[in-house]
């Protein structure tokens, strides 16, 4: 997620956002703001450096962002949502551009429904809906039932966000909701493999067990690759906020934990995760 004026001033930390290899291809980039003509401007930015997919964040109601007025407080205005898509999918082309939206901005005011019978005819590639309002942040639970009936109300296709910490998780609520995908976020913070997890139970209907060693295996990984892009004091700090999330469902997390977070250097930091077997 990037700010679209990060981009047009060229800040740092933008362009560091927007870093990427062919691997990573397909990438979407997306975008908060609620500006129509610098989303429009960003836009143009992206595709000049080759970016083709993106999404608009109308879900996040972390306060520096809602403030602004984008993010989910695009929900009090749905006019401008529908203005901000358009401008991204006339630009990026049909099917090359979505939005993430929640409900509402509170239970009285929920627009989720409104805005797919309105960009039902846009070209706007996917709606990825994260059931809670805006006012609720991650309190209570994800209401499935909204996502299955946002899925009947339109054909644009649905992506489903919300409580999926798991890779059978996102099975269970493909399967109760009709939803075309889904989009981890929480889940993927604790678990990268979730991904593949899921991949592998939409393929298999297998259950993926907790194999420690992978863990491990995927913890040094994460520690060689910032090491590699990301070797200051900062990429030290990253790990100690990362790893620990990584690891908490282990035996004797809490203690890992602990030592991770007092490590000072990436030495000290390897052989901490090097001890999970």
């Amino acid at each position: 997620m990037i700010s679209p004026k990060g981009l047009i001033y060229q800040t740092r930390n933008t362009l560091e956002l927007l870093e990427t290899c062919p691997g990573d291809y397909p990438l979407v980039v997306q975008l908060y703001g609620s500006e129509p003509l610098v989303i429009s401007k960003a836009m143009s930015i992206l595709l000049d450096h080759g970016f083709r997919f993106f999404d608009l964040n109308c879900g996040c109601s972390v306060k520096k962002v809602a403030k602004t007025g984008s993010g989910a407080a695009l929900l009090k205005n749905p006019d401008l949502i529908i203005e901000l898509a358009l401008i991204m999918s006339d630009a990026a082309g049909p099917g090359r551009a979505g939005i993430k939206i929640r409900l509402g901005w509170n239970n009285e005011s929920q627009v989720y429904l409104e805005l797919a019978e309105r960009l039902s005819d846009s070209g706007i590639g996917w709606i990825t809906l994260h059931p809670r309002t805006a006012g609720q942040l991650f309190s209570g639970a994800a209401r499935w039932e909204a996502l299955r009936r946002l899925k009947k109300a339109t054909r644009i296709p649905i992506i489903a966000s919300g409580d999926l910490f798991t890779a059978e998780d996102a099975l269970k609520c493909v399967r109760q909701t009709g939803v075309d995908n889904v989009m981890f976020a929480r889940g993927a913070l604790n678990n990268p493999s979730i991904f593949e997890q899921y991949i592998n139970l939409r393929k298999k209907n297998f259950r993926a067990d907790y194999d420690r060693s992978n863990l491990r295996d995927m913890c040094l990984k994460m520690i060689y690759y910032y090491q590699k892009y990301y070797p200051s004091q900062k990429g030290i700090l990253k790990m100690r906020t990362v790893l620990p999330r990584m690891i908490r469902e282990i035996s004797g997390a809490k203690e890992l934990r602990k030592e991770i977070i007092m490590c000072k250097d990436w030495e000290n930091i390897q052989k901490a995760v090097a001890r999970i077997c």
